[in-house]
């Protein structure tokens, strides 16, 4: 007997196969089962959603049967996906308008999807072989040893999420022992339920190995090594097969990851912790465009799990989303906790700003500013610099006719990097040698233009090449960022120096301006920041305000070592606009203050989280091309119904237009309306697919969708 089996395949949204595609087998499949078909001349992995069996229990009629290609292979010995996996999946591809099997079968391990059934089942054997062995180990409970007891305000945050089921903000301050928080909110539930998984994400593969350190060292003992596994693409592809295994089969009660993790399957989640909520990088930006701290706010809310979401500097969709009852204003749907104060009555760094118009032409590092990490050094302790642009210098140019170091595929400049004598595009990753003459005119005196993490180092370098520490040796300045952790194992070993005393001042990017628990850090400094106070982007504003606000947070973290020392912890910033309110609200250390003024000028603006945004972007070989689809699909979208809610602007140019010599052009949808919103992207949708593969469409590589774009 032959039945129709509906198969998710991954198959990109713009290519209008559709969702399911559909094969026959000689028997009904559960859905959620692996399933390996045939796909043109491959066979692909795919994801069973539905059987003809559970529509009316009939097979289908023989000429049908016979149309349908076979299912090559059923991966049985591994358990279906659960409903609610599939239900999160399908959900995340009806919002961000991509194709079902793209999410489903993105969301799988790669190594996964090369398996044969008899392979998958000797890697299940072997593993449950160790998973055996493993439990004959004997590990003694964990004695409480190195357990800090909680202060007022974490005994209170825990009280409130034991007592609630909604989702919850845990507004902190930085220092104020939120990761603690989440270490007894999951040791609970794993001794109140004895099969529970927990989800514990963080925003970057950087933060992920220190809270892997803490969290093994917390539960490890208990729940044995197999209980706390990483999911992020910084591991091999074993590696992820491995731990996504544990993790869809319960072994795994616990699960660290980056966003992939949202994905993660996990048959007993009953909890879900979003660290650091406001981050950028939550926001996947190729692809299918996602979000996983909104889709782990949805997972929660549809597998019945509390979801936690922790920052200093929440998003401003967040915190409103926490904001209390006010008069006729039912209020938002999470509830807001808050952890004001440093765990051992530490104090918040005091902000100090450096009016660089006061300062002579050219200066980099104002004299108070040196001064004060000279004493520093002086006393032993660590200063931090933080400048967000890596390289030597963002552009290489001729004073006498004008070159710079253009790149020739992109509408961008290729910085230059003084370690290894290249320039470097940073968006296509082209790189050559520095020339050793103008390209142009043949001067011998081309020079950098700017000022990275690279040529900062090498200038802290030469100020303090005079200075001795306090016990005679010379002073030590380590760089931390994208280039200088290229090397496996190269982060960890930087941040092992650091924490070891080592290191008088580091430099480096936003890797180490969030997350790390930094205790000898005394005084750090931001240099530069005024770019996004005027940016055209109406989030900028409250990027900066984060990004600064978390650096500040790395200095002062231990009030013992502060009182020992006799220090006082300071952040420093350099800046042309010292009177701007953001800044002003930064000295208070007043996020909420902040997150009003920026709420209430969104609210005038009629921007989220007052309004609802989409991007409809086109990349092409010209950008006129680019345009005149966008152009075209906006004059589709006229007859549709409803879209007198919706707001389409003209199609421009991105800020970068150019990318690996493809031209890309943008066009903004945005409604007031959520539920408009998504029925316009809907109904646009086979309009797009079809305006493609019309004239209009011509010289269109690719088009794409992308709801609420973190960045415009």
């Amino acid at each position: 007997m032959n039945w129709r089996v509906d198969v998710a395949v991954h198959t990109p949204a713009h290519s209008a196969l559709g969702d399911l595609l559909s094969y026959r087998h000689d028997a009904a499949l559960p859905k959620g089962t692996l399933v390996r078909v045939p796909l043109g001349r491959r066979e692909v992995l795919g994801v069973v959603w539905r059987s003809e069996a559970d529509a009316d229990a009939a097979a289908p009629a023989s000429g049908e049967a016979l149309a349908l290609k076979p299912i090559g292979a059923a991966l049985d010995t591994l358990a279906p996906l659960g409903e609610g996996w599939r239900d999160l999946v399908a959900f995340a591809a009806r919002y961000y308008q991509r194709s079902l099997g793209e999410i489903a079968l993105s969301a799988l391990p790669p190594q996964l999807r090369d398996l044969t059934g008899v392979q998958l089942a000797r890697r299940l054997k072997r593993r449950a072989s160790l998973e055996a062995a493993a439990d004959t180990e004997t590990t003694g409970p964990a004695d409480g040893t190195g357990i800090p007891a909680l202060t007022p305000e974490q005994h209170t945050a825990m009280a409130e999420i034991n007592a609630a089921t909604v989702p919850f903000l845990l507004f902190v301050s930085t220092g104020s022992g939120k990761t603690e928080v989440y270490l007894r909110c999951v040791a609970e539930l794993l001794e109140r339920d004895p099969t529970a998984q927990a989800l514990v994400m963080v925003p970057e593969i950087n933060l992920t190995p220190q809270l892997e350190a803490r969290f093994r060292a917390r539960f490890e003992t208990d729940f044995g090594a197999g209980a706390v596994v990483s999911l992020h693409s910084g591991m091999t592809n074993p590696q992820r097969l491995a731990s996504w295994l544990a993790a869809h089969s319960g072994t795994a009660r616990i699960v660290l990851g980056t966003r992939m993790a949202v994905f993660a399957s996990m048959p007993a989640l009953r909890l879900i912790v979003v660290d650091e909520e406001h981050d950028p990088s939550y926001k996947q930006q190729e692809g299918a465009r996602y979000s996983a701290r909104d889709l782990a706010v949805w997972r929660g809310r549809r597998e019945g799990a509390k979801v936690v979401l922790g920052s200093a500097t929440p998003s401003l969709e967040s915190w409103y989303r926490s904001r209390p009852a006010e008069g006729a204003d039912p209020g938002g749907n999470y509830l807001r906790l808050a952890m004001p104060s440093r765990v051992g009555a530490g104090a918040l760094p005091t902000v100090r700003t450096v009016d660089m118009n006061l300062q002579p032409a050219r200066t980099v590092l104002s004299g108070a500013l040196l001064d004060a990490i000279g004493q520093r050094i002086a006393r032993g302790e660590q200063s931090m610099v933080f400048l967000n642009r890596r390289g030597y210098a963002p552009v290489l140019a001729c004073g006498d006719c004008g070159w710079k170091s253009e790149c020739p595929h992109c509408s961008a400049f290729r910085v230059f990097h003084k370690i290894d004598r290249t320039l470097r595009c940073h968006h296509c990753g082209f790189a050559e040698r520095v020339p050793r003459a103008c390209p142009a005119c043949g001067n011998l005196d081309i020079a950098p233009v700017g000022r990275g993490t690279e040529r900062l180092e090498e200038h802290l370098g030469e100020l303090f090449a005079g200075v001795t520490r306090p016990d005679g040796s010379v002073v030590r300045i380590a760089r931390i960022d994208a280039d200088s952790t290229r090397a496996q194992g190269a982060l960890q070993s930087q941040l092992a120096a650091v924490h070891a005393g080592d290191v008088d001042v580091l430099v480096g990017t936003q890797m180490i301006a969030k997350g790390h628990d930094f205790r000898r850090i005394t005084l750090v400094a931001a240099i530069n920041p005024d770019g996004a106070l005027f940016s055209s982007d109406f989030r900028a504003p409250e990027r900066l305000f984060s990004l600064l606000m978390q650096s500040a947070g790395r200095a002062g973290r231990d009030a013992a070592y502060l009182a020992a020392q006799d220090a006082t912890a300071e952040m420093w910033i350099q800046t042309h606009h010292p009177q701007h309110p953001l800044f002003a609200a930064l000295r208070r250390h007043d996020y909420t203050a902040f997150a009003e003024q920026e709420l209430a000028d969104r609210r005038a603006a009629g921007m989220p989280p007052f309004a609802f945004q989409a991007l409809l972007r086109a990349d092409a070989r010209t950008q006129e091309a680019a345009q005149a689809f966008l152009n075209a699909a906006d004059q589709r979208a006229v007859s549709l119904p409803g879209t007198e809610r919706v707001t389409r602007y003209p199609a421009v140019p991105l800020a970068i237009q150019r990318v690996a010599n493809v031209e890309r052009a943008q066009m903004l949808i945005e409604s007031p309306s959520r539920a408009a919103l998504q029925q316009l992207l809907a109904q646009w949708q086979p309009l797009l697919q079809a305006l493609r593969r019309e004239p209009e469409g011509k010289g269109v590589i690719r088009w794409l969708v992308d709801v609420d774009p973190h960045s415009i």
